[in-house]
């Protein structure tokens, strides 16, 4: 849910860092604001907050490979009243861009709240921006992008599981077939031949099916 800029979230308290953990002055943040006006809003409350590695980036022209030449760790996006073509630029920047990811706004709608959330905005705020609450939201986007991190991280472990189980499951079934053996013995033969050459059995078992079919 976006955050408004009217009142801090006082239910959401920031826990963990951006990038291995970093929560003090030595996280690199970069500013993408075309104003100087309200990037000094943004650069004020950072520095206020002591947080010194602030740059600033003044125009979206080829916006992707500067955040890449920058290599920050938290990015602010400040964008006043986007169009709609901006919004979906920035949304394909936050897609690509594997970073924790602010982005201010003084209007918007549910489409875009939408669209920011499905893009990995890891806070969407709309209203007046202060300054006196910069650190709390930076905050916040850290926290919130470390925990869609590890929730990414578990569920592509978990796909990574099924997908070899199902691999081992149909390789089971080729010696099964092809040498008369059940289901425990061909377990136990993979197992055996992962050990003896130092590889994960599901290796293995991709072995046992590219060879039974290449001999079809």
């Amino acid at each position: 849910m976006p955050e408004s800029r009217k009142g801090p979230d006082a239910a959401t308290q920031p826990q963990g860092g951006a990038q291995g953990g970093l929560r003090d002055s030595s996280l690199k943040i970069i500013i993408v604001d075309e104003s100087p006006i309200r990037a000094a809003i943004l650069e004020d409350g950072l520095r206020e907050a002591g947080f010194v590695q602030v740059q600033r980036i003044d125009e979206t022209r080829n916006l992707l490979a500067r955040i890449y030449a920058l290599d920050p760790d938290v990015i602010l996006i400040d964008l006043e009243n986007p169009s709609r073509d901006v919004l979906e630029q920035m949304f394909q920047m936050s897609r690509i861009v594997k970073r924790p990811i602010a982005m201010f706004v003084d209007h918007s709608d549910a489409a875009s709240i939408q669209a920011s959330v499905d893009a990995g905005v890891s806070a969407y705020i709309v209203g007046n921006l202060q300054k006196d609450r910069i650190k709390t939201i930076l905050d916040l986007c850290i926290s919130r992008f470390n925990a869609f991190s590890r929730l990414q991280c578990e569920l592509d472990e978990a796909k990574g599981a099924l997908a070899e189980r199902k691999i081992i499951d149909r390789a089971k079934g080729i010696l099964m077939k092809a040498k008369g053996l059940t289901e425990e013995q061909a377990y136990a033969l993979m197992r055996k031949t992962a050990m003896n050459e130092n590889k994960k059995i599901a290796e293995i078992a991709q072995s046992v099916i590219t060879a039974a079919e290449l001999f079809k």
